[in-house]
């Protein structure tokens, strides 16, 4: 029996199972790839990070080129992001999808915890802060929206950076000088990090105490997406003196809740 056109086994076209567009799982790869570099790359170090035939990466570099989503400097001989990437970073910006989805849930458990709660992103070394939902009466904290802290020190770059791979990790904070300081406490070693991250990981949530503010300590966990990557940090911060030790873990059990609805709102895998 023939079939008409867009079928395939007498399933319309736009019934059939997904299966993936290969070409262009290939092409967004090319672009977190270049995303991830500090700076232009050669065509050949994106073919060999992503395992991609050298003639298959030209010809997808070729076609995000003309699109102006890459740009070719033929004197390096490398490509960087060009200024169509650029304009979905800023209406991404805009559009805030992130910072809308994350608001209820966070309303929500305000409401359930009676503490201030916000949520953040990771950016290089530091955190930045997206949504910040205070509680009824609690004082102003550091955390408004837009300001940047270290991620080592806050309980909300704990948790993503517990959930990257420890190449990334070192990548992050190669020596020393990468572990900026607050009120002289938290980790100064890449060692020290990661023994603290290892914690969080066994726990399933992260902690800091006084590190970003005296007197205030914060729980928080990972936002993932469907790669199971965190995309997001969602913490709790309340007065050291109102939450002992004993009692932490249960503020901790409901900021997990919260993050898993997040990240299911997300399209992500908890």
């Amino acid at each position: 029996m023939c079939l008409s056109w867009g079928m395939a086994n007498g399933v319309p076209e736009g019934r059939r199972p997904h299966r993936g567009v290969p070409a262009a799982r290939q092409t967004l790869a090319i672009l977190q790839a270049m995303a991830r570099q500090a700076g232009p790359v050669s065509a050949a170090a994106l073919a060999r990070e992503l395992g991609l035939p050298r003639s298959t990466t030209y010809h997808l570099l070729a076609e995000l080129t003309a699109a102006g989503f890459a740009v070719h400097l033929p004197e390096e001989r490398t490509y960087g992001l060009g200024v169509s990437a650029f304009e979905i970073g800023t209406a991404y910006t805009r559009q805030a999808p992130l910072a809308r989805l994350a608001k209820p849930v966070l309303h929500r458990l305000v409401e359930v915890v009676g503490h201030t709660a916000h949520l953040a992103v990771l950016h290089g070394r530091e955190v930045l802060y997206v949504v910040e939902e205070r509680a009824p009466n609690r004082p102003l904290l550091v955390t408004d929206v837009g300001v940047r802290l270290p991620a080592h020190l806050t309980a909300s770059g704990r948790a993503m950076l517990a959930g990257l791979l420890p190449a990334e990790v070192r990548a992050l904070f190669p020596d020393a000088g990468a572990f900026a300081e607050r009120h002289g406490t938290g980790p100064r070693t890449l060692s020290a990090l990661r023994a603290l991250l290892a914690e969080v990981g066994r726990r399933g949530y992260a902690s800091e105490d006084g590190e970003v503010t005296p007197g205030f300590s914060s729980v928080a966990a990972a936002v993932r997406d469907h790669t199971g990557r965190p995309v997001a940090g969602l913490a709790v911060t309340f007065p050291s003196g109102q939450l002992d030790l004993a009692a932490r873990p249960a503020l901790a059990a409901q900021v997990t809740r919260a993050t898993r609805e997040l990240t299911r709102r997300v399209g992500g895998h908890p």
